[in-house]
């Protein structure tokens, strides 16, 4: 599936980040906001309530346990939204996708184009959002530094997994669905805002299966400063692989859509 991929593909990105600077203004104002008004809502104001968060043996403050969470709920978002509703609407609405494949780009430069641009808008929204968190004194240094490169491969797995989605939906409408099944379950229980260990066994075993959670672990460890654990070397190796694994069903699916 690879052995025409090629560095082509990075003509497909350059075109996706082209119309992102035209658009600099709106797109940069939704994670300079978001970091603020999740801080403001819920810890100040569900923090407020809660005080102290018991986490891997410490105590420590909701606000500082919350604000990694955040972080994470928007590497997968911007990813994920990025290959699903925007792909779609370049591929289907645009007709972008059949313009750019009557270059000599072939099938495989433009989904490859796609991965990357989506992991690339994880990259960017997490930076600025540790950037504002920083300003707020909730990120520690130079731990934090690891988050970028973490949302960089967080960002391919959300990525391809929006692809695998856009691959089998036929209408935009039926985007709804993997959203209220996939996403939002993710987002609300994968210990982006209380930690996992005070769910029941079973849900507990659940939210370990889930990709949010190991990305959330990770980007907390970072952040908190805390990186040694028993589990981070294994949420390493779970998001690698699941990032690979979901990136080469994405080429297959997508391809298989794209010359149909």
């Amino acid at each position: 599936m690879l052995h025409n991929a090629s560095l082509r593909s990075f003509r497909v990105w350059q075109r996706d980040l082209d119309v992102y600077l035209t658009n600099w203004r709106t797109e940069f104002l939704p994670p300079l906001s978001e970091p603020v008004l999740y801080v403001f809502a819920f810890g100040f104001g569900l923090g407020s309530l809660i005080h102290n968060v018991h986490y891997q043996g410490r105590e420590l403050s909701y606000l500082r346990f919350m604000a990694p969470g955040i972080v994470a709920v928007a590497i997968m978002f911007w990813s994920y939204f990025e290959t699903t509703y925007s792909s779609f609407v370049r591929m289907y609405y645009q007709r972008t996708f059949d313009a750019i494949l009557a270059t000599p780009l072939l099938v495989e430069d433009v989904i490859l184009g796609e991965l990357l641009w989506g992991a690339t808008k994880a990259v960017i929204a997490s930076t600025i959002m540790l950037c504002m968190l920083a300003l707020l004194g909730l990120v520690t240094w130079p731990s934090a530094l690891w988050v970028i490169p973490l949302s960089g491969i967080a960002g391919v797995l959300f990525s391809a997994l929006g692809l695998v989605v856009t691959s089998v939906t036929r209408n935009i409408s039926s985007f709804n669905l993997p959203m209220f099944l996939m996403i939002m379950p993710m987002f609300m229980f994968s210990g982006t805002f209380f930690p996992v260990s005070i769910l029941p066994k079973w849900a507990l075993a659940i939210a370990w299966c889930l990709p949010l959670t190991h990305v959330s672990h990770l980007v907390r460890a970072a952040v908190l400063g805390w990186p040694r654990g028993p589990l981070l070397a294994a949420s390493v190796l779970y998001v690698v692989l699941l990032a690979a694994v979901l990136s080469a069903l994405a080429l297959k699916l997508m391809k298989r859509r794209l010359i149909q």
